[in-house]
C-alpha cells in the first residue's frame, strides 16, 4: 500500500483558544504544514483562517473537509 494511501491520522488544533481534534490523511497534514509556513503563520492560526471561511459559507462542511478542500482549490491557477 502506498504512503499516499495511509488511513487519517487524528491531531489537536487550537482555535480560537479552544482545542478541537481534526482526522486528516497524512498528504493533508504535510500540505497544511506546508501551506501554513508559506503564509507565514502556524498551522493552528491557518486551521482557524479555514474555519472562519467554512462558517460563512452557504452550507458549511466539517471542518476536515473544509481543510482537505481549501488545500486543493489554494493550488489551483
Amino acid at each position: 500500500m502506498s504512503e499516499a494511501y495511509h488511513p487519517p491520522v487524528k491531531r489537536s488544533v487550537e482555535i480560537a483558544g479552544h482545542k478541537t481534534s481534526i482526522s486528516l490523511e497524512p498528504i493533508f497534514w504535510d500540505m497544511l504544514k506546508d501551506a501554513a509556513a508559506d503564509q507565514g503563520m502556524s498551522i493552528n492560526m491557518l486551521v482557524a483562517k479555514i474555519d472562519a471561511e467554512r462558517i460563512r459559507s452557504e452550507t458549511p462542511p466539517g471542518l476536515a473537509s473544509a481543510i482537505r478542500v481549501w488545500l486543493v482549490t489554494a493550488r489551483l491557477p
